[in-house]
């Protein structure tokens, strides 16, 4: 059984018609996240990068030490350069996204590596995603004398045994505004680029490193499985549990 969420549709983000008359706009999507920040086992993180890229690991500040993030996303409102819906319009999915930069030279970005995804007909940029077997998203809400409690339960399993799930229990707190723009490389061919265009919101509900109050009641994952595997061995850490309550996103192609 499927649960959706429940959220407020954004507006198409503002800076849309300005990078239309620079590059195409592929899509746009308002959506909620969660992001799981983790460090993975390195050898095999390197040997899921194209020769002549490396993990971009920060030393400092609340991404330290993550080389992947494992990303949980409601795409609830997906439109085309047009404004219209695109494809079915929404998706549900799941992907592992890796900071880098070229080695020897200046270029820095994202990599999404791997991912499941329970709309196929939803675009893919670089055909990275998986065709989910079976999906699971919910995310429930209740508040008590001013405290909001959310739960959260994601499970996305595909047919070659790749499994992303994640349960948390958190209390709601306030979210940091931020966004800006991102260079996104396909794995299999860098010189394909896509960039994203985003605002959002983000509330950190538990970070070791810069040790914020932690409002995480409960949690559990569970990642690996098939092409997933080599990543995680159970050497992984789980480094920043981040809620993106707002996340409007603008992709084009330079």
């Amino acid at each position: 059984m499927r649960k959706f969420f429940h959220a407020t549709l954004l507006g198409a983000l503002g800076v849309a018609g300005a990078a239309q008359a620079q590059s195409p706009v592929l899509e746009q999507a308002s959506e909620y996240r969660f992001q799981l920040d983790l460090h993975v086992n390195d050898a095999a993180l390197a040997k899921m990068l194209p020769a002549g890229w490396e993990p971009s690991v920060a030393a400092t500040g609340p991404a330290k030490d993550c080389n992947v993030r494992l990303i949980f996303i409601d795409q609830i409102n997906i439109t085309g350069p047009d404004g219209k819906v695109l494809g079915k319009g929404s998706n549900r999915l799941a992907y592992l996204a890796v900071p880098v930069k070229q080695a020897g030279g200046t270029a820095t970005g994202q990599m999404i590596i791997g991912g499941i995804s329970e709309n196929d007909a939803q675009p893919d940029g670089f055909g990275v995603y998986l065709k989910a077997t079976a999906t699971t998203a919910s995310r429930t809400t209740s508040a008590t004398a001013g405290l909001v409690q959310v739960t959260e339960d994601w499970t996305f399993t595909a047919a070659g045994g790749e499994q992303l799930q994640m349960h948390v229990k958190y209390a709601r707190g306030a979210a940091g505004k931020g966004g800006g723009e991102t260079k996104f490389y396909n794995p299999a061919d860098p010189a394909q680029i896509q960039v994203f265009k985003t605002e959002q919101a983000t509330d950190i509900t538990r970070n070791v490193t810069t040790n914020p109050p932690d409002r995480v009641t409960e949690f559990s994952y569970k990642a690996g499985g098939g092409k997933f595997a080599a990543l995680f061995d159970g050497s992984e850490k789980a480094l920043s549990w981040d809620s993106q309550p707002v996340y409007a996103r603008s992709v084009s192609a330079p």
